[in-house]
């Protein structure tokens, strides 16, 4: 956690304060540094959690699916993050909050998906079932992530092309670059520390009863 609050920090610094304003949009274009790693988080904690599901029904490890369950809710947090600053950078770029263009729509779609999930996990008393079921609806919507990433080149959105993932490079001016490569790995390591933690409490949670869960406990100063 302490390397991703660094990464940050100086993530923030360095697109806040040191890059240069954009010669087209300004100052505004800044909003990058919070949206674009969210949108990239958006499609990273999903196909992760898919192939988590695909482990957890092929071969039914346990351990898949307490991480799926741990992933969901980070996953439609950086989500929802995604769409509200790509409404706030819209309405100044593109004179309105919202359109309805492919990218946009798939993205939310991406959100109902982990929302549906999460309702899953809490409509089914056995554990069992409800991780079964809700791993096979992230199978069926993984379908969706080539949508939003390619949308841009299969339609006409208002959405720019690739500026950063290109093979020649990037289009993006170094000193914007470095900052954003910052915020995604501050996010990325948001992500990993706060799903192991997740994962850790579930487990501990899940095996109350068992002795190896009590010693733990009790060597951790928890006698509850």
């Amino acid at each position: 956690m302490g390397f991703a609050l660094i990464c940050f920090i100086s993530g923030l610094i360095g697109g806040l304060v040191l890059a240069p304003a954009d010669y087209q949009q300004g100052d505004s274009f800044r909003i990058i540094y919070i949206h674009v790693p969210a949108a990239w988080m958006s499609l990273f904690i999903y196909t992760f959690m898919a192939i988590n599901a695909a482990i957890l029904l092929i071969w039914r490890v346990k351990i898949s699916e307490i991480i799926i369950r741990s992933s969901a809710i980070l996953g439609a947090s950086f989500t929802f993050l995604a769409l509200a600053t790509g409404s706030i950078w819209g309405k100044p770029m593109w004179g309105t909050w919202w359109v309805w263009d492919a990218r946009l729509t798939s993205e939310l779609i991406l959100l109902f998906l982990y929302l549906g999930f999460i309702a899953l996990q809490s409509a089914f008393e056995d554990r069992r079932i409800a991780a079964k079921t809700g791993a096979v609806l992230v199978l069926v919507g993984v379908v969706n992530i080539p949508i939003i990433k390619y949308s841009v080149e299969w339609w006409s959105t208002l959405h720019q092309p690739a500026s950063i993932s290109k093979l020649d490079a990037p289009s993006i001016h170094i000193d914007m670059l470095i900052p954003l490569l910052l915020m995604a790995i501050a996010c990325k390591a948001y992500f990993f520390s706060v799903m192991l933690i997740r994962c850790r409490r579930e487990i501990l949670a899940y095996e109350s009863n068992t002795a190896w869960v009590k010693e733990t406990l009790i060597r951790n100063g928890d006698h509850t």
